[in-house]
């Protein structure tokens, strides 16, 4: 017996054989009918509600920042609209450093 088999052999064998499609009959070619629109009646504009400011948790970030190594310091003050005093810290010390060289972080409070 041989042991080489041809791909479509092998295809039978894992597949199976294949099952004829079904014909489908094509879709009978409607005329076009002009669609109605349907109008909405004139109504009066409507007032607008004031909506209240949902909370926003702010942390404030205290900075100590300077240009010089052991110089003068300034202190600055961050304030980040996370819950989050990771990603408030990363945030400040990175808007920080566009301007200043040495950045120490003295702080994160809750505001």
């Amino acid at each position: 017996m041989s042991s080489e088999l041809t791909e479509e052999e092998m295809r039978r064998a894992l597949f199976g054989t294949p099952q004829p499609e079904e014909q489908v009959p094509a879709p009978q070619v409607q005329e076009h009918v002009p669609e109605v629109v349907p109008t909405k009646p004139a109504e009066a504009p409507q007032v607008k509600k004031k909506v209240s400011k949902a909370f926003t948790p702010r942390l404030r970030v205290t900075l100590r920042v300077g240009n010089e190594f052991e110089g003068k310091m300034i202190e600055l003050i961050h304030k980040a609209d996370t819950l989050s005093s990771l990603l408030a810290e990363q945030e400040a010390v990175k808007a920080a450093r566009k301007k200043y060289k040495y950045v120490e972080v003295v702080s994160v409070k809750s505001m």
